[in-house]
């Protein structure tokens, strides 16, 4: 007891040292200057991790409700705001984001018997509503008006599933940014909600059966994903427990995710097994739901790949990465499933695949080459019998609609292209624009290039570079650079008006394909998971070198932005190489890998990172976990956490904790800024008011530290 008492006070010591050789005044871009950040109290709590013991000095703020972390929250905020009141630009880039964000914008439509329904935000409005329109061109019909259902206008509201006659409509009701919802279920021709009511949760699935006296819906509980059937009318606390908990013997727990879904002809209720997340492997089972008394029968079990179904009478059409890491379509007979029968419809290429689906009874295939999307119409016996051609270099999602109907939509969009919605005949091949929002940008006058370089270790890897047409490259453009390289998820071509207005302030754009990503398969995902994560921050510091080394930009003129997985990739950036950076916005990060997986889904992620309980991979995690790699003394570039309470999927306690931890050891004078919202989580849902202005704070910061003093 006495050594660890004296450890503790050389620990205060220490730090106290470092503090007293930190700069008396922190001084941002374009003159702004602050007092140094509010002091954050030391309190040393150590853990032994896998043999190895970690002293963690900011463990207090883990706790968001004690009094102690809502004061420090404060104080925090106020003083992100005593710098963002200095930014002079601030106000310009409000009124700019509320131009572009301010436009009509419509999703895309589900058609059931010929009435279309989707979300619609008119311009002068802070959140989508839910319409209905009769035909392709008849009126808009509102059905839910999202801008009655709260005071600050901070909840949304998104369709979870319509009867297929259209004479029912589920939809979810989310406050804020958070992932959790409560369902409704609306009687469309009444415009009246039912008594029915799904108390706020975390929903993988909502499905209404075919007689319309129920739902089946997927709800995450403590101990795992449970599928449960509710009769309308009923109670909740007597629905019906389908599936879950244990199969065949096979316990399913935390890490199983269950994904519930009734096939459009109403034949079988498909369940979906994923275990983590990305799943390393996928089961699928069906229910004839044409029988009372059908068992759960398995389709896909126990093999240690992705199975993604797209059900078709009797068969299941399946995108795998099984024995193709690029993905190809096999064909399953549902009354004979065993592996050795499957059928390949569309083999493995060079390019992956992403999504399939089938509409008016053909196969629509959707991939990537070079990180372009392209998509590719086939028969249902794997004849290809067309292609669809897109405007531009370019993102495109999954053609949507129904299996017996030539009506399907998708959408297309490009960094210097706000989404567009098409109208896709499937029987004639054509497309027209279903909606086109009118956003007060000049597309003409912005280019879109894709240049390849090479990471450290010789990889090739692709990157996207937007701009006015004719910038030139002298080395002192203010240049934004974003990534993400996890999750098997593609960073594609898209629209966001924050990159809009970076370009049209001459500033260039830059977002790099990393490994972890899903851009060329399952292999360039392997490349930059567990112990190969370190491919991924080098990717991204190649990805800068080649920006400086061909003059798109220099240090002191590049910022960098990452969110999730991509604010972990933040975190190693500014740790492991500060020099290369000017400025640094870090989202919703995960920064704390070593304890990371005991909060919130973190568990989830093991699939991916690994976990610091397991000593060989705790030897890596350590290496690299941000918040443990922070150096006293070092010098750091200017900093922005971001992160805010209704975050239920990265706990915010990682962007506190690091704050802390920065602060305390920087020795530079570029500020470092937490900014921290009380009604601001993961997911979409923010009113428009809100996310302008948290997106001002973000580039008034960006911008202030990178386009000169």
């Amino acid at each position: 007891m006495k050594i660890r008492v004296l450890l503790v006070a050389l620990l205060v010591s220490f730090f106290s040292a470092i503090a007293a050789d930190k700069p008396t005044e922190i001084r941002g871009g374009h003159g702004i200057e602050l007092p140094p950040p509010p002091p954050t109290e030391i309190k040393p709590v150590t853990d032994e991790v896998s043999g190895h013991e970690i002293t963690d000095n900011y463990r207090w703020l883990e706790d968001k409700n004690s009094r102690a972390t809502r004061a420090w929250i404060d104080q925090q905020m106020q003083y992100t705001e005593d710098y963002l009141k200095q930014v002079k630009i601030r106000p310009e880039i409000v009124k700019r984001l509320t131009e572009l964000e301010h436009v009509e914008v419509i999703g895309i439509p589900v058609e059931r018997s010929g009435v279309y329904f989707f979300s619609k935000r008119e311009p002068d409005e802070n959140q989508a509503s839910i319409y209905m329109r009769k035909g392709l061109h008849g009126p808009d019909i509102r059905l839910i008006d999202a801008g009655k259902l709260s005071q600050d206008q901070n909840t949304s509201v998104h369709i979870n599933d319509i009867s297929k006659d259209g004479a029912l409509m589920c939809y979810g009701v989310r406050e804020g940014g958070a992932d959790e919802q409560t369902v409704h279920v609306l009687d469309i021709a009444k415009h009246e909600d039912l008594p029915d009511v799904l108390p706020r949760a975390r929903y993988s699935g909502i499905n209404l059966s075919p007689d319309k006296q129920g739902l089946y819906y997927d709800k995450l509980e403590p101990t795992g994903t449970l599928v449960y059937y509710h009769k309308l009318g009923a109670p909740v606390n007597s629905d019906q427990l389908v599936f879950g908990k244990e199969f065949q013997g096979e316990t399913l727990g935390p890490m199983e995710l269950i994904y519930s879904d009734v096939t459009w002809n109403e034949r079988y209720l498909m369940v979906t097994v994923s275990h983590g997340v990305p799943a390393k492997r996928e089961d699928i089972y069906a229910k004839d739901l044409r029988a009372a008394d059908s068992p759960f029968r398995e389709m896909v079990h126990g093999i240690d790949s992705r199975f993604t179904p797209e059900n078709y009478g009797d068969d299941l059409y399946v995108l795998t990465d099984y024995k193709a890491d690029n993905y190809r379509v096999v064909k399953i007979r549902m009354n004979d499933p065993a592996p050795g029968k499957w059928q390949t419809i569309v083999p493995e290429g060079k390019d992956v695949i992403s999504t399939i689906s089938i509409v008016g009874g053909k196969l629509f295939v959707t991939g990537l080459h070079d990180v372009v999307t392209e998509t590719r119409v086939f028969s249902l016996d794997g004849k290809q019998i067309g292609k669809l051609t897109y405007p531009s270099l370019g993102s495109a999602s999954a053609v949507i609609g129904r299996e017996d109907s030539n009506h399907s939509f998708y959408s297309f969009q490009s960094f210097n292209i706000p989404p567009a919605i098409y109208h896709y005949d499937v029987s004639t091949g054509k497309a027209t624009v279903f909606a086109k929002p009118k956003v007060p940008f000049a597309s003409d006058e912005y280019e879109v290039k894709q240049v390849f370089y090479n990471s450290k270790d010789g990889t090739r890897v692709p990157m996207f570079i937007s701009s006015k047409k004719g910038v030139k490259q002298d080395g002192a453009t203010p240049t934004l650079m974003f990534a993400y390289g996890g999750f098997l998820i593609p960073m594609t071509a898209h629209w966001d008006p924050e990159f809009a207005w970076w370009m049209e302030q001459g500033g260039f754009y830059a977002q790099p394909n990393l490994r972890g990503g899903g851009e060329y398969g399952e292999a360039w995902h392997k490349a930059g998971m567990f112990e190969k994560k370190q491919n991924v921050f080098d990717d991204f510091y190649a990805a800068a070198e080649y920006l400086i080394s061909h003059k798109y930009t220099s240090k002191e003129h590049l910022g960098i932005r990452g969110r999730s997985n991509g604010g972990l990739l933040m975190g190693a950036a500014l740790t492991q190489r500060p020099d290369l950076f000017g400025a640094v916005w870090v989202g919703y990060p995960l920064l704390d890998m070593i304890r990371f997986q005991k909060f919130l889904v973190g568990r989830w992620w093991t699939s991916e990172y690994g976990s610091a309980d397991n000593p060989q991979q705790f030897a890596y995690l350590i290496k690299y976990s941000p918040y443990q790699n922070v150096k006293p003394g070092a010098k750091y570039p200017a900093i922005m956490l971001n992160s805010g309470d209704s975050d239920t999927r990265v706990d915010p306690l990682h962007a506190r904790k690091m704050t802390a931890e920065l602060q305390a050891d920087d020795a530079s004078d570029r500020p470092v800024l937490l900014h921290y919202e009380t009604k601001a989580g993961h997911s979409s849902g923010v009113s428009i008011k809100q996310l302008v202005n948290d997106t001002a704070d973000e580039l008034a910061f960006l911008w202030n530290e990178v386009s000169g003093k």
